[in-house]
């Protein structure tokens, strides 16, 4: 008698183990449905929310990075660029894709720090080559003047010159910023200034991939 208790007490255990088991594996898998549904609707929640103030955001993007420009805060800096397509920069209006120096973000980030010269491109008037490190490039070209109290621009082109503007034909439904500085009165406002900063969304996120200069060229 006491044999067939024991073995029955056997079975109801391992019974009760299986059926405790199996209660716990659906009772993860909900979870597991469950976190991934909240996930994704914090993600379209998160993605909405970017689009519906896309403005504010490309507005937010352009001023930290004219900080970090100010700032010679080059390392800030590479956070911004497009981790697949890196940055292009281009010394004028008119953007030669196949010419114009591009950088990955780990190339800058190599780089930036370094006296290495690189050929940006050439001057207009002179043809001259335009040979300087990053940071001389950073600081003598790009953020030549003070583009933080320029006159911002979304999508649309203050500063307009004599040389040809392809920046909406090459770079074709991305969204663009424009920072503009006046000329003076001593040359007619031919002095102005402008700086380009154009973005790509990627997965909920715009990165930098040009930064483009414009001005008066001969």
């Amino acid at each position: 008698m006491k044999k067939h208790l024991y073995i029955f007490a056997f079975l109801s255990l391992i019974y009760c183990s299986k059926e405790s088991k199996t209660t716990s594996e659906i009772s993860v898998k909900d979870s597991l449905i469950t976190n991934s549904k909240d996930t994704l609707q914090r993600t379209n929640q998160g993605l909405e929310t970017k689009n519906t103030n896309k403005d504010e955001t490309l507005k937010s993007l352009n001023d930290q990075i004219l900080s970090t420009l100010k700032a010679k805060d080059y390392t800030r800096f590479s956070s911004y660029i497009h981790p697949e397509k890196g940055v292009q920069f281009s010394m004028y209006a008119y953007i030669q894709p196949n010419q114009d120096k591009r950088f990955t973000r780990q190339e800058f980030i190599k780089y930036a720090p370094t006296n290495i010269k690189f050929t940006w491109g050439e001057k207009d008037g002179s043809g001259d080559k335009l040979v300087l490190s990053i940071k001389d490039y950073f600081n003598n070209w790009v953020f030549n003047r003070d583009f933080t109290k320029g006159e911002y621009q979304l999508n649309t082109f203050k500063g307009s010159g004599n040389s040809l503007n392809n920046l909406q034909e090459t770079y074709a439904g991305f969204n663009f910023t424009e920072n503009f500085l006046p000329g003076s009165e001593q040359y007619s406002g031919m002095d102005w200034n402008s700086l380009r900063l154009v973005f790509e969304e990627l997965h909920g996120t715009y990165y930098l991939v040009a930064v483009i200069n414009d001005e008066w060229t001969i």
